[in-house]
């Protein structure tokens, strides 16, 4: 089955990113000691790395001439699309990435956090009560962006349940990844689709780097993971904040990952096509 195609506009989707990127794209900087010791290690990097390959001569999903040069931010759009991940993601296989963004920025931290500590829960710490890492923190950077175009919808959800699965990650994205690559043999631009992991809430896997408009860097967030009964709970701060916020300041809140999420009534960005 299709989906069907809707006219969709947003100010503002969030997608958070670690923020040891927002800067140059690297955690180089963070290793080298020196501008010549930065300069060697980027020639070796070059060698290997997926976004630099993939920008001068695209990836198998992707030619360089669908990147975006020369506009704000850039580099961090272009980095979405050519990390597509040893699994792939939700609407990507690993032959090309996707912009994945949020109505509510709660629905990207719901989605961080829980890819996050399955993370965690997959390293084996034999010194740890439970035998994996007790605590956890990391930063993440809320990079905003608007669209305007005609998107794949979801709709009626029901129908797409087999693209919805929660788990077992990966091997539940392989339905939703065979509609993607059909959706793009058909020219499609993105999927709107129910998050998995925030209860009613809207999101975007935007398939063309050209539609991610004005990308801009909003507040910084300092997740906290702690091991609890045989999951994590999370505790979320806002640790910097910009000029590009969002409608909601998101309170420190505490609560368990448990893959589904609560959602809450938001006044909408949403905008009418005329």
């Amino acid at each position: 089955m299709i989906p069907p195609v809707r006219e969709y506009q947003f100010e503002g989707m969030h997608r958070l990113i670690s923020s040891r990127y927002s800067k140059s794209g690297t955690v180089l900087e963070d290793v080298a000691e020196n501008d010549k010791m930065l300069a060697d290690v980027a020639r070796l990097d070059a060698a290997t790395n997926e976004r630099i390959q993939g920008e001068v001569s695209g990836l198998s999903g992707i030619s360089q001439f669908e990147l975006v040069y020369g506009i704000a931010n850039s580099h961090i759009v272009r980095a979405a699309f050519l990390h597509p991940g040893p699994f792939g993601s939700r609407f990507n296989d690993t032959t090309r990435g996707a912009w994945y963004a949020a109505e509510e920025v709660e629905t990207s931290i719901a989605e961080v956090a829980y890819h996050r500590s399955k993370y965690l829960g997959d390293i084996i710490d034999p010194e740890a009560p439970g035998g994996v890492p007790a605590k956890d923190t990391s930063t993440y950077d809320d990079w905003q962006a608007d669209f305007s175009s005609s998107f794949h919808a979801l709709e009626p959800t029901l129908a797409f349940t087999e693209c919805l699965q929660a788990e077992p990650v990966p091997e539940c994205y392989q339905p939703s990844q065979a509609l993607a690559r059909l959706l793009l043999n058909q020219r499609s631009n993105g999927i709107l689709y129910p998050s998995a992991r925030h209860k009613d809430s809207t999101c975007l896997a935007c398939f063309r780097p050209a539609l991610v408009y004005r990308a801009r860097q909003a507040e910084r967030y300092e997740i906290r993971l702690t091991a609890a009964d045989g999951g994590y709970e999370r505790q979320v701060e806002i640790v910097s904040r910009k000029a590009a916020t969002s409608d909601f300041p998101l309170r420190a809140q505490i609560e368990r990952i448990d893959g589904e999420g609560t959602g809450r009534p938001r006044q909408s960005k949403r905008k009418p096509r005329r």
